[in-house]
């Protein structure tokens, strides 16, 4: 599976309140309601908005805060591609996965906003900076995470197998 999008840049620390906020996720009567309502808090703001193909390209700590899942939604509901950042919080990490949103933990320091960025994902998560000619390197997959996001998460897998894999839980 290979993903191409255009990159967009974010700093360290995002927390899922600037991904979408509490009181936007509470006024939202569907998560399609809180799509053009992503990043607003975010200081400095983004130059445009998020849409359908971009890859966020973050620091560390990307997802940090609260738990909530409708800022892994969200994202997708937005059309965003996957995530790449120097880290993750676990749960934000665990909550894409889940939710089939690819999340490649990778230096990001080289990558500049609106370059093309190319993940491929098989074997092992390949990500290349197709505007700078550069390989960001390569990092091991995790076999069901892969079929999750194949599957575009773990709702559908399960829907599509009627079961988990053996020795999952």
């Amino acid at each position: 599976m290979e993903l191409r999008g255009r990159a967009r840049k974010l700093p360290d620390n995002v927390y899922t309140d600037h991904i979408i906020s509490s009181w936007r996720k509470r006024d939202a009567a569907t998560v399609e309601d809180a799509v053009p309502y992503i990043f607003e808090d975010l200081a400095p703001p983004l130059s445009a908005p998020v849409s359908s193909g971009d890859i966020l390209v973050a620091g560390a700590n990307f997802g940090c805060g609260s738990a909530m899942e409708i800022a892994v939604e969200v994202l997708l509901t937005a059309g965003v591609r996957a995530i790449v950042a120097r880290s993750f919080a676990r749960t934000y990490y665990r909550n894409a996965v889940n939710a089939g949103l690819p999340a490649l933990e990778a230096d990001t320091s080289l990558i500049g906003e609106g370059d093309e960025l190319v993940i491929r994902i098989g074997d092992c998560l390949q990500l290349l900076d197709v505007t700078r000619g550069i390989d960001l390197g390569h990092s091991p997959a995790v076999p069901f995470a892969v079929q999750l996001i194949e599957a575009r998460g773990l709702l559908e897998y399960f829907r599509a197998h009627g079961a988990l894999p053996r020795g999952i839980i």
